[in-house]
């Protein structure tokens, strides 16, 4: 571990440092009015969550169905040590989609993994689907994520962390999604933080006969609100399971960005001229316009379709990303590298720091 930070570290800073007075750091939004020109055409709104002490959303004869702007199939990559992710937003296809930064689906066995490695100025929010993950930071922290059970990290100013597989008896790797979203300017640089949702405590909403399953990780579906708010930034995370035959028609928040990932079979998205048949692995991005969204699995399907719908409020800033930093400004992405050169500014306790669960990583 010695020689891993005594090389690899400086480095790494170095090199970066160098690209970015350069002018070779991604602007990932390339300017916060070009972005939205391309890509998100509506005003935005100051953070409004639904509560769950307001009113539910449900669909009726009025609503307007959301348009797909595209559907593309996530491309399996290598990152980390050894993982397998499909990545499909933090792409070209998908850049950004304010608030979502990035959209792993990720594969990891014993000896892959995520060791240890900074963040600031986002939260990340990760959902085992598969398997059991290790976790722990500078500050000491530790646990385990099992099957179904999500982790919501706001990194803030700054944090360190490893993320590391669980080695399952039947050698089976862990499979889970990770998603990061934008903090708001004013809070990038907030105290570090963890919730975790254990699958025992999400809320599930049974509807269509019981064709269609939907845990509310997070927001409201059918009446069914999720326990707990779990990010700063409003987010609605659905887990939704449909059996050949079933349909769901989904309000969303107005104005918000939404997006659904197929995890599992083929999932006709749409109603009337607008349907069509878009399978598993594939983001597929929707209009801001409208109230709701519809999918349904067809009745002669040899299996069940599952995805994760995923909607949040847009924030009106600029993202400049390098790495794991994401600020607003390049002279803050400066800082965020020279204080986690440095270890200060947030990343005091990285100094000499190195995880239990990453040691395996680097010896």
């Amino acid at each position: 571990m010695t020689l891993f930070r005594s090389i690899f570290i400086p480095a790494f800073v170095a090199l970066a440092a160098l690209a970015l007075f350069q002018n070779r750091i991604k602007d990932t939004a390339t300017s916060n009015f070009e972005f939205l020109k391309a890509f998100t055409p509506l005003s935005f709104h100051k953070i409004n969550t639904p509560h769950k002490d307001h009113h539910h959303l449900y669909a009726t004869e009025m609503s307007v169905h959301r348009a797909v702007r595209k559907a593309f199939l996530a491309v399996e990559q290598s990152e980390g040590a050894g993982a397998r992710v499909r990545r499909s937003i933090g792409t070209p296809q998908l850049r950004n989609f304010s608030p979502f930064l990035m959209l792993d689906h990720f594969s990891v066995k014993p000896g892959a993994g995520f060791p240890d490695h900074p963040h600031r100025g986002q939260e990340t929010i990760t959902y085992l689907l598969q398997g059991g993950m290790d976790h722990e930071d500078f500050a000491g922290n530790k646990g385990t994520l099992s099957a179904g059970d999500l982790q919501f990290m706001t990194a803030g100013k700054g944090i360190m962390h490893a993320e590391m597989p669980r080695q399952n008896a039947d050698g089976s790797a862990n499979v889970g999604l990770q998603l990061w979203v934008d903090l708001p300017k004013e809070l990038k640089a907030c105290e570090p933080r963890y919730r975790d949702l254990r699958g025992s405590e999400i809320p599930i909403a049974k509807i269509d006969d019981d064709k269609v399953t939907v845990k509310v990780i997070s927001g409201q579906s059918h009446g069914i609100d999720s326990v707990k708010d779990l990010a700063y930034t409003p987010v609605w995370f659905l887990d939704i399971e449909i059996r050949p035959g079933g349909k769901i028609t989904q309000p969303l928040p107005a104005n918000w960005n939404a997006f659904a990932y197929t995890l599992e079979g083929d999932i006709i998205v749409g109603k009337d001229d607008q349907r069509r048949v878009v399978e598993q692995y594939h983001n597929i991005v929707f209009e801001p316009e409208g109230d709701v969204v519809h999918f349904e699995v067809d009745a002669g399907a040899s299996k069940s379709a599952r995805l994760a719908l995923i909607a949040g409020t847009p924030l009106d800033q600029p993202v400049i990303q390098y790495g794991p930093f994401v600020l607003t400004s390049k002279e803050e992405v400066a800082k965020a590298l020279f204080d986690y050169q440095t270890h200060s500014n947030g990343f005091e306790r990285g100094e000499n720091w190195q995880s239990e669960i990453g040691k395996s990583m680097v010896e």
